[in-house]
């Protein structure tokens, strides 16, 4: 099983490579975006509670992400790799990924970050807005989720930099030409 986390800014192309990906490598997709607005719309009592936080364009709590994660992982027993979309956002959260993980006997294999900048994340947010009609990405809601990961999620690169886990893909132009550069590091 090798594991991957695709990081990086909203807007930075996670949720286009994360396609690209699951198609060639047959990753289970878990998106932590995906399951609150999945939560969100169903009115689960976690939905709720993940309404609250978003709405206001705040990061979940860490446990409860931490524990919607799990629940989501467990119900793959026959997954050959995870693909990670959106998590870990924090440091905390990333030590509880890894020690999840070891407690399932495996590890996150790959970091990959998608360099954006926060030019361009805000002119794909933009164009995104007109076509998939996300409540996330109102304005107000964007400039809060944009701070916070240039605030927070952003350090939890050093994180895994630190255990020679991370590596970098310039996520600017042809998304084919970004791919490549995935498939390279995945590949290698």
């Amino acid at each position: 099983m090798k594991n991957l986390v695709l990081f990086g800014p909203p807007g930075a192309g996670k949720g286009t490579q994360s396609e690209k990906l699951i198609e060639k490598y047959g990753f289970v997709h878990i998106s932590t975006g995906d399951l609150f607005r999945a939560h969100i719309a169903n009115n689960t009592e976690l939905g709720k509670r993940v309404k609250e936080y978003t709405s206001n364009g705040m990061l979940v709590p860490d446990q409860v992400t931490i524990d919607m994660l799990q629940e989501e992982v467990s119900k793959h027993p026959e997954a050959s790799g995870f693909l990670f979309d959106g998590f870990p956002r924090t440091v905390p959260q990333a030590e509880a990924l890894d020690a999840f993980m070891q407690s399932i006997g495996s590890a996150i294999h790959y970091v990959i970050a998608l360099d954006v900048t926060e030019e361009e994340v805000r002119a794909r947010i933009d164009k995104r807005r007109l076509t998939s009609n996300r409540v996330d990405d109102e304005a107000e809601k964007v400039n809060k989720r944009i701070d916070e990961y240039y605030d927070k999620t952003i350090h939890v690169l050093p994180h895994y930099e630190a255990q020679g886990r991370l590596a970098r893909v310039h996520g600017i132009g042809e998304v084919a030409v970004i791919f490549a550069d995935l498939c390279k590091i995945l590949d290698a």
